[in-house]
Formats: structure tokens, sequence, C-alpha cells
């Protein structure tokens, strides 16, 4: 670097260094709360011959910030649907995605209490916009009408006793429908499915999609990423490290068995033999059920999954590389065993589904545990194309 570049380099340095100490000790500064600064007894010693210096740094730097702050969301404008906004999942869901920079705008749907949902999320002051509709046909595709991305957290939880599979007969009719109404007003959108079990109510999104002309394989998300969040969270606490730290992988399905956690590619590869801990991973929704005595099912936790997921299809969108995240989706990798859906990490992109990753290399036990996987994913997915042929949406 040549000694006059150096030289400039190093003096804007030293300003802005004293500017930014300036505003540590000058009280009410319009920036010193952006910038979390506490205020100092020295503010006093603020010198004047420095306020218009400041000034025009203090309206540059407050513009990058407030820029950098909503520039996310300035990009791609996005408009976000939620399908059941006012259940158990669909109300923290719908806060979370009010709080989310890239959303801006959201529609909130459900068959009792929608625009109520709407009015108190509509008061926290992000910038999105917010929309109740009501439980009419019309209300539902307006709510659906242009948007980037749906998430349908519609069905009745579980309770104790009750696997995923036991909710089929109920949520099988609600997912049929709604997915109807999502490929005749928004064919285009990223569709997520929240409502169990994923495993049925995916193959039923497909089918419905399909005998529309509308099917893009790319765009159907089965929400599978509490698994994962389960998974590192668990983790971490048997070796009392931090949870963002526990990249773990799990493939498969969304319930029991088809839930495979693949420790073995962790940085804990001694835990695939944990036959307890490999069971938490897969059944873990049912401490959350038992927990609350049948008043719910793991509600709150599955929320920050979907909105999880639902960010991590927004930062696609907008352009950002290397966003993965597991999800079930229709896959190549067992379509040779009738298995046409399947989770694993999937790069994400503009479009929706960019790559599919391969499981990997994994251990014997896991290879068990993958055979037992197949065999119920099988039975699910099949379970979920023939209640489509035999109960079609009108």
């Amino acid at each position: 670097m040549p000694d006059y570049t150096r030289s400039c380099a190093v003096a804007s340095c030293c300003r802005a260094h004293f500017v930014l100490t300036t505003y540590k000790k000058k009280p009410h500064h319009p920036l010193r709360r952006n910038l979390f600064c506490p205020a100092s007894p020295q503010s006093q010693s603020f010198r004047p011959w420095t306020n218009s210096f400041n000034l025009s740094l203090d309206t540059m730097l407050a513009s990058r910030i407030q820029r950098r702050a909503f520039s996310a969301s300035a990009r791609n404008l996005s408009k976000v649907a939620v399908l059941g906004a006012a259940g158990g999942i669909g109300q923290p869901l719908s806060l979370l995605l009010k709080l989310n920079t890239r959303v801006t705008e959201l529609a909130l749907y459900d068959i009792r209490g929608g625009p109520g949902v709407a009015a108190d999320i509509s008061h926290v002051n992000t910038k999105s916009t917010v929309k109740g509709y009501d439980p009419t046909p019309s209300g539902l595709a307006a709510a659906l009408k242009g948007s980037d991305i749906v998430l349908i957290p519609a069905g009745v939880p579980r309770k104790p006793g009750m696997d995923r599979d036991d909710l089929f007969n109920t949520n099988a009719s609600i997912v049929r429908d709604l997915a109807k109404a999502v490929a005749e007003s928004a064919p285009e959108a990223k569709l997520l499915i929240i409502s169990n079990p994923v495993n049925s109510t995916v193959p039923i999104c497909a089918e419905v999609f399909k005998a529309r002309g509308v099917y893009n394989p790319k765009k159907l998300f089965g929400v599978t990423t509490l698994d994962v969040v389960r998974a590192s969270r668990f983790v971490s606490e048997i070796k009392g490290t931090d949870p963002k730290d526990e990249n773990i992988t799990v493939i498969g399905g969304h319930s029991g068995v088809t839930i495979v956690p693949l420790f073995s590619q962790s940085n804990h590869p001694e835990l695939s033999s944990n036959a307890e801990l490999v069971k938490r991973v897969q059944f873990g929704g049912d401490e959350v059920v038992n927990a609350k005595g049948g008043a719910g099912s793991a509600t709150l936790s599955m929320a920050f999954a979907g909105a999880r997921m639902a960010d991590a299809l927004l930062r696609a969108a907008d352009g950002e590389k290397g966003v993965i995240e597991p999800t079930f989706v229709d896959s190549p990798l067992y379509k040779d065993r009738g298995i046409d859906f399947f989770s694993t990490n999937v790069e994400l992109g503009p479009d929706g589904v960019k790559k599919i990753f391969p499981i990997g290399e994994i251990d014997a036990n896991e290879k068990l545990l993958v055979e037992a996987c197949l065999g119920d994913l099988e039975k699910n997915i099949a379970k979920g194309i023939t209640f489509v042929q035999q109960n079609p949406a009108n």
C-alpha cells in the first residue's frame, strides 16, 4: 500500500474511533440507543467544535444501520400465509414470522379466530403488515393470493397415548382441502406442511397438486426441522456444549422409528450406540405431550422449527447461497424401493429445492435404523396416496 494511502486509512480509522468514543460519552445522542452505548458521566466534556463533523457521520451511520436492518426485506417483497393461524402452533408461528424482517406481508387464516390473532400480532412494531381472513372460501382464496410461502399447521394435536399416525383420519381431510385451495389460488407458492402425520400429509398434497396439473416437487416441503433442533439440544445437554455448535443430521421421516439421527456424522460419533438418546430423538414429542397432560403437544418448539424453515426459504429466495435445511421432500434416494418421499439435508434456492444430499456414510447401528425407517415410511406414504385416491377433493 502507498504511504499516502496508508496514512489516509490510518487517519480515517482514528477519526472513526474518536467519533464512536464521543458517542459513548454524549447523553441522549440519537445514535447512542442504536449502538447500545450507556450514558456516561463524562459526557459534559463533549467539545462543541466536533458537532458538525459528528452530525454528518451520525446521519451516515444511522442511515447505514437502518439499511442493514431492513435490507433483507427490501430486496424481495415476501407474502407469507399461515393456514391454521389461531391454533397451538399457528399463533406462536405467526408471531415469529411477524418478527422476521424478510416477511413484508403476513396473511392469517383459520376456521375460527384468524382476524383476532391478526389484530393482536399487528400491534408488534415490525415493518410487515398483517391481515386476518374470514373462514370462507373467498377469504381463504384472498389469504393465499400472491403468497410466496404457505405454511399449514392446521389440524388436531396429539394427546397422551396417541402417535402422529393416529391423527391421520382427522388431519388428512383438513390438509387435502387446504392443499386444494393452495393449488387453485397460489400454485407457485412454496408449501410447508407441519400438520401431522407429515409422512402422509405431504404425499396427500402432492396427489392433490398432481390432479390439478400444478405439482412442482421443488416447492413442497414437510417440516422435519424439529427433529434436528431436538437432536442438537439433547446432545448439547449430554456434552455440555452450545446447541448451535452441534450439527446433527437427521434423515427419514417425521414419526417414531422413521426419524433417524446420524450421530456417526457428528462431532460425537460414539453417540450412535446410545440407544436411549436415539429413542429420545425419535419420540421427543411424547415428552411434551405427556408433560402437558393432554392439554397440548409440542406447539412452541414446532412453531420455532417452522419459522426456521420458512426463514431458510426466504433467505434462499433473497439469493443467499449455501442455505441447507433438513426437509421431507420428493426425493430420488429410495425411489427404487417404492419410497417417493424422504427427508435429508436439502440445499435451497430461489425456486425451492436446489440439491438433495445423499445420506452419506453411516455406521452399522444406523443402517439398522434406516431399514426400520424405510419399512414404516413406505406404509405411511402409501396411506396418504390411497386416501386421496379414495377421497378426492371436490
